[in-house]
């Protein structure tokens, strides 16, 4: 390890942060990074553990504690700690293929698992883990390392989001010829669009898209497969096929008046046409959906919600809340909710904080929903009628009779999730579906009802986190090879 004594020494430390009033006055990230003497008393913290949690990746009560890619955490911390760049980058790239991406975006499964944390506060893994890659680049570590040797045989991979590029990226080391499809313009599925540039800016993953073309791989835009090219051409083509398309059916909402009315908006649909208008022109095209001077509801408290908040304050909205189904987690840890296991409690990320700054309040309203779309003579959305949710005696949500309230609203954004894949793609490649709406395969497999198509990510296990996406894109990447070669030595 590192320092025997370095969690008793030091104190946790994370990347500044540009204040809320001065960042959303752009789209930029707006972490700086620590120097390199803070960042190695951050790896000083960390004490090898006899039992590392931060990297176990166990379902616990049915959620996810540690790190799921099993990211060699006591190891490339200890090489932070005596600033071997170098050897931290090796290990940190043996399990993760893109530290750029789960450095910025992951919720740092490993930190919830710290041991470090039960008593005190977690190591900054998530942070370190970012620092490495980032020095990897400015180094010149980061170099084109394409396969000495090719076998021949050739993958198609749709969909570029994070389960495709790792599951790519992981076949084209192995040496096939892999041709990644993207119906988008751009490379990087829900990295590129359904992610805003304030938490993870686009450059790096065109960066990264650089790289892998450097090392062999062929990228495809603007085509969709099963409308703009046939499967069964596809087919003929390649010796195998990974579906990677993601969960993109959203949840909608079932309120009267929704039908119909106008200004109201998917969060994908959303975050996609700003982000797009954003590097296209810098939103001179006019090409978004702007929250300027309006009165904004957001349905949904998740990630994607957040995102969405973030981005009408920059916008310049004149209010914004967030609608939240459920009731306010607990701010501490109850004691039926201990350690290892994530922590159900509330936390406050940088949209709030910066709802906080503007309008002087938490924007999210809990166990509620929406009851009524109101609209002018037009069919524009002019107001939303909520209403409380309660548990009944059977613990149903149900409405609490008299607790409606209307709030002015002339853009409702609907962030309540995902119910799966959409169904042209499964049925272009003839795969049986879930109950839930994903690719079936067999437990702990990839490989669907149809010979030599394979799927992984959000498509096959749900609406879910980018590291559980690379994960799922390594581990299906194993499977096509194994279907290739007769064997895999991944």
């Amino acid at each position: 390890m590192g320092k025997p004594t370095g969690f008793l020494e030091y104190n946790r430390e994370t990347m500044p942060e540009i204040s809320p009033l001065e960042r959303i006055k752009d789209f930029e990230e707006f972490h700086t990074p620590l120097p390199e003497s803070e960042r190695r008393k951050q790896g000083a913290r960390c004490m090898n553990c006899g039992v590392p949690f931060c990297q176990s990746g166990m379902m616990l009560n049915g959620m996810a504690t540690g790190c799921p890619l099993h990211n060699l955490i006591p190891e490339f911390n200890d090489e932070v700690y005596h600033g071997n760049t170098w050897h931290a980058l090796s290990r940190l790239l043996k399990t993760n293929n893109f530290p750029e991406f789960t450095g910025r975006v992951c919720p740092a499964l490993c930190e919830v698992a710290c041991l470090c944390g039960v008593n005190d506060t977690p190591v900054t893994i998530k942070e370190n883990e970012l620092a490495i890659i980032e020095e990897g680049y400015e180094k010149g570590y980061m170099r084109p390392h394409p396969p000495e040797l090719r076998t021949g045989k050739k993958v198609a991979v749709i969909g570029s989001g994070p389960a495709g590029l790792a599951c790519a990226d992981m076949l084209n080391k192995r040496g096939h010829h892999v041709t990644v499809y993207e119906k988008n313009d751009r490379i990087g599925g829900l990295l590129m669009y359904g992610i805003p540039n304030m938490k993870l800016d686009k450059s790096v993953v065109e960066r990264r898209v650089s790289l892998m073309k450097a090392e062999g791989v062929r990228f495809i835009t603007n085509t969709n497969i099963g409308k703009d090219v046939l499967s069964s051409t596809l087919m003929q083509q390649f010796d195998a096929v990974v579906l990677c398309c993601g969960a993109e059916q959203p949840r909608d909402i079932q309120a009267p008046g929704r039908d119909g009315a106008k200004g109201i908006c998917f969060a994908v649909d959303f975050l996609t046409q700003n982000t797009r208008s954003y590097l296209n022109s810098g939103f001179k095209d006019g090409e978004f959906i702007s929250a300027k001077d309006k009165n904004v509801i957001i349905v949904g408290g998740g990630d994607t919600g957040n995102d969405c908040l973030g981005t009408v304050i920059r916008h310049g909205c004149a209010s914004a809340v967030q609608l939240e189904l459920m009731p306010k987690s607990p701010d501490e840890r109850n004691a039926d909710n201990p350690w290892p296991e994530y922590p159900k409690i509330c936390k406050t990320d940088y949209g709030q904080q910066e709802a906080i700054a503007v309008f002087g309040k938490d924007p999210r309203v809990y166990s509620t929903t929406v009851n009524k779309v109101i609209t002018d003579n037009q069919g524009n959305i002019t107001a939303v009628e909520t209403v409380k949710m309660a548990f009944d005696e059977n613990h149903r949500l149900v409405p609490v009779k008299g607790s409606e309230e209307t709030l002015p609203c002339e853009l409702l954004i609907i962030a309540a999730g995902f119910t799966g894949c959409r169904k042209y793609i499964a049925d272009a490649f003839k795969t049986e579906l879930t109950a839930r709406n994903t690719v079936k395969t067999e437990s702990g497999k990839y490989a669907t009802s149809a010979p030599g198509v394979f799927t992984a990510g959000d498509m096959h296990r749900g609406q879910s986190l980018v590291v559980w996406a690379i994960h799922e894109g390594r581990e299906c990447a194993k499977e096509v090879d194994k279907f290739l070669e007769g064997y895999s030595n991944m």
